[in-house]
This record gives C-alpha cells, structure tokens and sequence, in this order.
C-alpha cells in the first residue's frame, strides 16, 4: 500500500478518519476557549497552560497505569464512549458557575479517558489497514490532526472574537459527539484483542518490554523530547497574545501538517530510518 487513495479505499479506515478529524477539532475549540476561560479570569499563565494541555498530563498517567484496558474492551464500543465523554466534558466545562477545582478534575478524567482511546485506536487501526498500510495510515491520521488543529483553531478564534468561550466550549461538545455517532455506525463490532483483567501490573508488563532496548527507547526519546518542547512553546501563546493566540497554533498546526505528509508519503522507509536522526 503506497497512496492514500488506495488506503482510503480499505474498509472502515474512512469512518475511523472521520470520527478523528471530529475529535481533533472538538478537543482544539475546547482548550483554545478552555485557555481564554481561564486567562480571563485568573490572569495566570500556569493556570491557562494547564487548562489547555491538563489532558495531556493526564494522558501520560493513563498511559503508565491504564493503558492494559485498550486491549481488554471491543474497539467500537470503546471509542465511542470517550467521544462521549469528550462531548459531556465539553457541555460541564461550558456550564457557567463552575470552580475553577471542578473544572480542573474534568479536565483531568478527560485526559485519562483519552489516554485509553488513543490506544484502542491505533490498535484497531492495525487491524483495520494491511500490515503494509499501518505507517501511511498513521500518516494519514497524523495529517487529520494537523489539518483539524489547523482549522479548529481558526474557527477557534473566529469563534472567540463573535461569542464567549463558553458557547465555543458547546460547539466543541457538539462535535465530539458528531464523531461518537460516526464511530458507532461507521464501524463493525470487534471483540477485544486480549483477555484477562486490566491493571497496573499488567500496563507495566508491556511498558518495561517497549522500553527493554535501546532502538525502541531511542525512537520514544526522538517521539517525546521534540514534542515535549513544542508543547511547552504552544503552552504559553494563550498568555503571550491572548488575541491572536489562534494564528499562532495554527502556524505550529501548519508546519506539523506539511511534515506528516513529507514523510508519509514522499519518504521510503529506508529515507525514513536515514532522516529520522537529522529530522
């Protein structure tokens, strides 16, 4: 499998991209408008950087105590629950009156119900693609997230200039659950890829063999540092123009976006190893 267009044409692959794109941009009107909520009212930079990027936080605790769940749930039904929830956070974060601790302990069981549907998504994106079809199909995932960043903070932004964060935190809800529909009708139901009960243990098991060598720790360093650093650029945007904080994410969304497309699809695997340390 070498172009899109030939993965676009492999069963549920679509509805599976669809529901992401509406994800995507649910998940960025919420901590764009989640942000400016909370800049506005506390005047703190730390605080609105934890409004936005909190879930983030709470993934990396899902994904070190969680994550053995993703394997133990039918894909379907999974991920149409966290988008669900996504769509029930976003309605209780745009109640008005809500304490800041409140708002914060939503923000928190998002992330770590993220945590989960991420890897139940990639999972079942494996089982979705050929085996030769899985790296262009998280290229193409990779770019859905790009793209939707692209123009959720756009609209983001558009949004905030004509109504209040919280009307903007209630179209954000809206989306997510428009992805929840397309994941229940676009999708067959699958059983889960592993039996057993979850827990700690067993979510450790799997992490110390992914961190057992030195290749695979070496691509997760090459995959979290870089990342870590443009996160904690993006972190401060809101803070640093609290007007024009869109165009900013959209111009990091922008470059994210062309580099998932050059290396999915114009770089070969044996380019991708050669580039992968300058890169």
């Amino acid at each position: 499998m070498r172009t899109y267009q030939e993965l676009f044409r492999t069963p549920e692959f679509t509805p599976l991209f669809a529901a992401s794109c509406a994800q995507v941009a649910s998940t960025t009107l919420n901590g764009l408008a989640l942000a400016t909520l909370v800049y506005a009212h506390t005047d703190s930079p730390l605080l609105a950087a934890l409004s936005m990027f909190g879930p983030s936080f709470a993934e990396l605790l899902g994904a070190t105590t969680l994550l053995s769940v993703a394997d133990r749930v039918r894909p379907r039904t999974a991920l149409t629950l966290t988008a669900l929830a996504g769509g029930l956070a976003g309605l209780a974060l745009a109640m008005p009156g809500m304490p800041l601790w409140a708002m914060f302990a939503v923000i928190l069981a998002l992330g770590l119900v993220g945590s989960i549907g991420g890897g139940v998504r990639y999972g079942l994106l494996n089982e979705i693609v050929p085996p030769n079809g899985y790296v262009l199909g998280r290229s193409a995932l990779n770019i859905s997230v790009g793209a939707m960043q692209i123009a959720g903070f756009a609209l983001g932004g558009i949004m905030l200039a004509l109504v209040s964060p919280r009307a903007t935190l209630a179209i954000s809800a809206a989306l997510a659950f428009v992805a929840a529909l397309v994941l229940r009708w676009g999708l067959s139901d699958r059983p889960a890829r592993a039996s057993g009960r979850p827990s700690v243990a067993a979510t450790w098991r799997v992490n110390r063999h992914l961190l057992s060598t030195p290749a695979r720790r070496a691509v997760y360093l090459a995959a979290w540092v870089p990342n870590g650093l443009v996160v904690g650029c993006e972190a401060l945007f809101v803070p640093y123009a609290p007007r024009a904080a869109a165009a900013l994410f959209v111009a990091a969304a922008l470059g994210m976006l062309f580099g998932d497309l050059a290396a999915g699809r114009f770089l070969s695997p044996q380019g991708r190893r050669r580039y992968v340390t300058p890169l």
